[in-house]
C-alpha cells in the first residue's frame, strides 16, 4: 500500500537522492525508492533520468518490486527506446521463471511496450508462453497476441501466432478459451475479411462448454462470438439457445444483454409454431424486467435495448406493460424512454390502462414530459383504431384545462388524427378554433392553419381566421408561412368568389415580399397553376391525402436488424450503427439477422410488390452515393420559352398571361363559371406565339438539309455478367437494357449454379440519377432448379426516387430469393432514356443552341467508325437521336441532332463526318453538362455496333 507521503516529493535534489537509494544494497530501501519514483511519475513529474537505475532493480525475486519496475518501463519505454532494450534480457529470463505469475507479468509487460525493437525479441518468449503449462500464463499470452498484432500485424502472421491462438479455443481451461476468443475477435474487427474466427459446430460446442465455467467478462466475449455464428438449421439453433438461456439469470447485466442478443438472433431460425419458440419468448421477459430495477443509468441502457427488442418482437413484453409505467422519482431521460416503449406495446387489450396513465402524466409539472405524454395519446389513437374515439375525448378534456403548452400539443396530434381518420372526428373543429388566439408555437399554429384550410368548407368564418394569421405574415416562422400559403389557396379553390383578394394578397406576400426561396417557389407554382389551368390546380392542391402510417418513428428494418446484432453495445444505446460514430476501420462491419425459418424471407429483403416499394429502399441496404443536391431533375426545370419544343398541352399556352400582375382578376370569373358547373373541362387554348423570330449565322444551314432514310432498330448492348455465382451463393445474373416500343426493359438471364432450388425472387433498385425503378414485380413463375437458366424481362419506369450517382448511369440493385439478398451494380446506356418525341423544330433548335452557354459545350472524337453520314443518321434515329438538318461544307457532312431524356433534359449535337476519314467529331450542348460524357458513350456504342 502506498503512503500519502510518497506523493509530496518536492526537493530540487530528489533525483540525486533517489538515484542513491535505487542503487542501495538493502532490498527494503530499494523498494521504497521505486515506490517514490512511481509516485512522482503518477503526479506528472519527469523521472525518466532514473531509467537505467530503475532497470537495474528488475533483477529481483520480489514480485511487488518487479511489478513496480514493469509499470515504470511501460510508461517510459516509448520515450527511451534505446535504453528499454537493456531490459529485454530480463524479460526473456522472467518468461522462463518458475513462478507463473512472473512469467505472465513479463509477457504482459512486453506486449504493452509499444517499441518496435522490443517486439522483435518478444516473439520467442510469447511462443513459449502460448504453450505454457499454466493456464494463467496462456490466457495472458493470448491477449498479448492481440496487442502485438496491433503494433505489427505482419510479424504476428509470419510467426504463426494466429494459428496458435485458434488452437487455444480448444484449450481445457475456460478462461484461456475466453481470452483466445476475445483476442481473435479484436484482430478480426481490424481485418473484417480475414475469416479468423472460422466457427463450426465443433468450435461452437467447445465455446458453449467453456461458457459455464469462465468469469463474467469471459462469458461476454464468448457470447459476442456466438452471436456472429449462423447455425446450419433450426435444430442446431435450438440447441445453442437451450445452452445459452441459463445466462439470462446472471447477476451481471452485460452478460444478460449479450445472452439476449444471441437468442434474438437465433430465434430468427426457429419456426414460430415450435413449442420451444413460445417457451423462449416467455423466458426472455423476466431478465429484461429485472434490469429495470437497477440504478437509473443502467435502467436507461436497458430501456434503449428493450426499445429495439420491442420493435422487433413486441410479443416478448406484451404482458409486462405495468413495468414501464413511470415512477415519480424517475429521471426525465428514463421517463421519456419508458413512455416510448409504452406506445410500442399499446394494443387493444391494454389501451384503457395506457390512456389512464397518459392522462395522469399530462398533469405533471415537467413540461417536456407533459408534451411527450400528450403526443403519446395521439400516437395511441393512430396505432389502435378502436381507441381513437376515447383518445380524442381525452385530448378534448386536456384542451379544456387551458394550459397553454398542453393545448398546443393536443392540436398538433389532433391534426394527425384527422389525417388518419378523415371525416370522422371533424365535430371537434369548433372547440379547436376557440383556442386560436392562445397558440404561439410554430408547430401548433401550422397544425391549426392546416385544419382550417383542409376543412374550410365546414368553417363559416375560415377566411377571417386565416386573414388573422396573415396580418403578421413576415413575423411567422417558415413552417407557418408555407402552411398558410397552402391553406389560403385551398380556401380559394373551395370558395373562389369570396376569397379573391385574400389569395392575391398571400401570393403577393410569398412571391414579391419574401426572401425565403422555398416560400417564393411554392408561391410561384400556385400562382402559375391557378393562372394556367384551374382544373389541374384543384387536382394538385385538393388531391386526396394518403393516410398516415401507424408507427411513424419505427427504426428502418435494415438498421433495426443491424442494431439487434449490436445489443449490449453503444450502438444499441445511440440507436445508430457503429459506422456512424466509430472512426477508422474498426467496428464498421455491417451485421444482419439470418433469414426467418420456413418463410425464406428476411426483414431487409426487397418488397415483392410493385415499384411503389422502391421509394422506401433504405440507404443502409445499398450505400448512398453523391449528394441529393445533384438531383438531375432540378437541372433543367425552367428553360426560356425558345429553348424547347412547344408543349402539347393547350392549357400551358396560357402562360403567356401576366402571372404576377393581377392575372387573377380575369381568372376568378372563369373559376366561378367552371366550378359552378362542377369544375368542368379546361379552357380553350389561348392563341399565343411560342417561337420568337430567329436570325443569325446558322440560319442557312436549315435550308441545306439532306434526306434521312428509314431508321433501324434501337441498339441494345450484349448481355454481361452482373452478379457472378461465387458472390451470390450460386445465383448468376447476366443482363442488358433495351428500349422497345417506348418501354425501358431490363433483360436478364438467371442461372442457378447451386445445388438447391431457388424461389421467391424479388428485385429493388437504390435511388439513382434518373429515377429508374421496376414497373412491376420480378416475374419468375417457376422455381429455378440447379443448373437451370431462365430469361426474365423486367419493365422499368422513371418515377422512382432520384439521387445523383457516380458515374451518372450507375444503378445499384438488390435481388432477393429464398436463400439470401444479393447486391450488385451495373451501368445502363443512357440511350435507353432517349424518348420518342425528342425531335426539335428547326427554329427552336437554332434558338436553343444559341441560348445554351458555350461553357456547356463538350467535344469528343469517335474513332474507327466506317459509316457514311446517312447510314450514321439512320442508325442513330433507331435509338431516338433525331437528325434535324444536314449540310455539307468542303466535303464534310455536318449533322445537327437532338435528343430528349425521360426527365425532360434536352441534348443538342453537331456530328461531323468526313468522307474517307474513320474518325468523327461530335459537339454536345446541354443545360446539364454532366450528361454529355454518357451521351457520347451512347453515340459511340450505337455507331460501332
Amino acid at each position: 500500500m502506498m503512503n500519502d507521503s510518497l506523493f509530496s516529493l518536492v526537493c530540487a535534489g530528489e533525483i540525486f537522492e533517489l538515484k542513491a537509494e535505487l542503487n542501495s544494497d538493502k532490498k527494503e530501501k530499494k523498494k521504497e525508492a521505486v515506490k517514490k519514483v512511481i509516485a512522482s511519475m503518477t503526479v506528472g513529474k519527469d523521472v525518466s533520468a532514473l531509467f537505467p537505475d530503475v532497470v537495474n532493480c528488475m533483477q529481483t525475486d520480489n514480485l511487488e518490486l518487479k511489478k513496480l519496475v514493469y509499470l515504470y518501463l511501460m510508461n517510459y519505454a516509448k520515450s527511451q527506446p534505446d535504453m528499454a532494450i537493456m531490459a529485454v534480457n530480463t524479460f526473456v529470463k522472467d518468461c522462463e521463471d518458475p513462478n507463473p505469475l512472473i512469467r505472465a507479468l513479463a509477457v504482459r509487460t512486453m506486449g504493452c511496450i509499444r517499441v518496435d525493437k522490443i517486439t522483435e525479441y518478444l516473439c520467442e518468449p510469447l511462443r513459449k508462453c502460448l504453450k505454457d503449462e499454466d493456464p494463467y500464463v496462456r490466457k495472458t499470452a493470448a491477449v498479448c497476441v492481440a496487442k502485438l498484432h496491433d503494433i505489427n500485424a505482419q510479424l504476428v502472421e509470419d510467426q504463426g501466432f494466429l494459428d496458435t491462438l485458434k488452437d487455444l479455443i480448444s484449450d481445457s481451461n475456460p478462461m484461456v478459451v475466453a481470452n483466445a476468443v476475445a483476442a481473435l475477435s479484436e484482430i478480426a474487427e481490424s481485418h473484417p475479411n480475414s475469416n479468423l474466427l472460422d466457427l463450426n459446430p465443433q468450435t461452437i460446442n467447445k465455446l458453449l462448454t467453456a461458457l459455464n465455467e469462465c468469469t463474467e467478462w469471459g462469458q461476454i466475449f464468448i457470447l459476442d462470438c456466438l452471436a456472429n455464428y449462423t447455425p446450419r438449421d433450426d435444430r442446431e439453433s435450438q440447441s445453442i439457445c437451450e445452452r445459452v438461456t441459463p445466462r439470462l439469470s446472471h447477476a451481471n447485466s452485460a452478460v444478460v444483454l449479450s445472452a439476449v442478443k444471441v437468442l434474438m438472433k437465433f430465434m430468427e431460425m426457429l419456426p414460430k409454431d415450435l413449442d420451444y419458440y413460445g417457451t423462449l419468448l416467455k423466458k426472455l421477459a423476466p431478465p429484461l424486467v429485472t434490469l429495470l430495477s437497477a440504478e437509473p443509468e443502467l435502467q436507461y441502457v436497458a430501456l434503449r435495448n428493450i426499445n429495439l427488442i420491442v420493435q422487433r418482437r413486441p410479443e416478448i413484453l406484451k404482458h409486462e406493460m405495468k413495468v414501464f409505467f413511470v415512477k415519480y422519482n424517475d429521471p426525465i431521460y428514463v421517463k421519456l424512454e419508458k413512455l416510448d416503449i409504452m406506445i410500442r406495446l399499446a394494443s387493444q387489450a391494454n389501451i384503457a390502462q395506457v390512456l389512464a396513465e397518459l392522462k395522469e402524466y399530462a398533469t405533471e409539472v415537467d413540461v417536456d414530459f407533459v408534451r411527450k405524454a400528450v403526443r403519446a395519446i395521439g400516437r395511441c389513437a393512430i396505432k389502435v383504431e378502436q381507441s381513437a374515439e376515447r383518445c380524442v375525448s381525452t385530448l378534448l378534456d386536456l384542451i379544456q384545462t387551458k394550459v397553454n403548452y398542453v393545448v398546443q400539443e393536443a392540436i398538433v396530434v389532433i391534426k394527425d388524427i384527422f389525417r388518419k381518420y378523415p371525416n370522422k372526428y371533424e365535430s371537434v373543429i369548433a372547440t379547436l378554433c376557440e383556442n386560436l388566439d392562445s397558440l404561439d408555437e410554430p408547430e401548433a399554429r401550422a397544425a391549426m392553419i392546416w385544419i382550417v384550410g383542409e376543412y374550410a368548407e365546414r368553417i363559416d368564418n375560415a377566411d377571417e381566421l386565416l386573414e388573422s394569421f396573415l396580418e403578421g405574415f413576415h413575423d411567422e416562422s417558415t413552417q407557418v408561412q408555407l402552411q398558410l400559403l397552402t391553406a389560403i389557396v385551398k380556401l380559394f379553390l373551395k370558395k373562389p368568389t369570396e376569397t379573391q383578394e385574400l389569395v392575391q394578397q398571400v401570393l403577393s406576400l410569398a412571391t414579391q415580399d419574401s426572401d425565403n426561396p422555398d416560400l417564393r417557389d411554392r408561391g410561384y407554382i400556385y400562382w402559375r397553376l391557378l393562372s394556367t389551368d384551374p382544373v389541374a390546380a384543384k387536382e394538385v392542391v385538393l388531391a386526396e391525402k394518403p393516410l398516415i402510417s401507424e408507427e411513424t418513428d419505427l427504426i428502418e428494418p435494415t438498421l433495426l436488424e443491424e442494431l439487434i446484432c449490436h445489443i449490449g453495445t453503444l450502438a444499441s444505446v445511440y440507436h445508430k450503427p457503429p459506422s456512424a460514430f466509430v472512426e477508422g476501420s474498426r467496428g464498421v462491419q455491417h451485421k444482419r439477422l439470418p433469414g426467418s425459418a420456413g418463410s425464406g424471407e428476411s426483414v431487409e429483403s426487397p418488397d415483392t410488390g410493385s415499384a411503389a416499394g422502391v421509394s422506401e429502399a433504405p440507404p443502409a441496404v445499398i450505400p448512398s452515393q453523391g449528394d441529393l443536391l445533384g438531383d438531375l431533375l432540378n437541372l433543367d426545370l425552367t428553360p426560356p420559352t425558345t429553348t424547347g419544343p412547344p408543349p402539347p398541352s393547350s392549357g400551358m399556352q396560357m402562360g403567356a398571361m401576366d402571372l404576377l400582375g393581377g392575372g387573377l382578376d380575369s381568372l376568378v370569373g372563369y373559376l366561378h363559371s367552371t366550378m359552378g358547373a362542377g369544375f368542368g373541362a379546361p379552357p380553350a387554348a389561348m392563341p399565343a406565339s411560342f417561337t420568337a423570330p430567329v436570325s443569325g449565322g446558322l440560319d442557312d444551314l436549315f435550308d441545306l438539309g439532306g434526306g434521312v432514310g428509314m431508321p433501324m432498330g434501337a441498339y441494345s448492348p450484349p448481355k454481361t455478367v452482373w452478379l457472378p455465382a461465387m458472390k451470390a451463393k450460386g445465383l448468376e445474373i447476366s443482363g442488358t437494357f433495351a428500349r422497345r416500343a417506348g418501354v425501358i426493359q431490363m433483360e436478364m438471364t438467371l442461372t442457378n449454379k447451386a445445388m438447391s432450388v431457388m424461389t421467391d425472387f424479388a428485385i429493388q433498385f437504390n435511388r439513382n440519377s434518373f429515377g429508374l425503378a421496376p414497373a412491376g414485380p420480378l416475374q419468375v413463375l417457376t422455381p429455378l432448379s440447379p443448373n437451370q437458366s431462365i430469361e426474365v424481362t423486367l419493365p422499368l419506369n422513371t418515377v422512382g426516387p432520384v439521387m445523383k450517382m457516380e458515374p451518372l448511369n450507375n444503378l445499384q440493385v438488390a435481388v432477393k430469393n429464398n436463400i439470401d439478398v444479393f447486391y450488385f451494380s451495373c451501368q445502363y446506356p443512357i440511350s435507353m432514356l432517349f424518348v420518342e418525341d425528342g425531335k426539335m423544330e428547326r427554329q427552336v433548335f437554332l434558338a436553343t443552341w444559341k441560348d445554351i452557354p458555350n461553357d456547356n459545350e463538350s467535344q469528343f472524337q469517335i474513332k474507327d467508325c466506317h459509316l457514311n453520314s446517312d447510314a450514321a443518321s439512320n442508325k442513330l434515329q433507331g435509338s431516338n437521336i433525331f437528325t434535324i438538318a444536314k449540310r455539307t461544307v468542303e466535303g464534310q457532312d455536318m449533322l445537327y441532332q437532338s435528343m430528349k431524356l425521360t426527365n425532360g433534359i434536352w441534348v443538342l449535337a453537331e456530328l461531323r463526318v468526313q468522307a474517307g476519314n474513320p474518325n468523327y467529331t461530335i459537339s454536345l450542348k446541354c443545360r446539364a453538362p454532366e450528361v454529355s460524357q454518357c451521351v457520347f458513350q451512347s453515340y459511340e456504342a450505337v455507331l460501332k455496333n
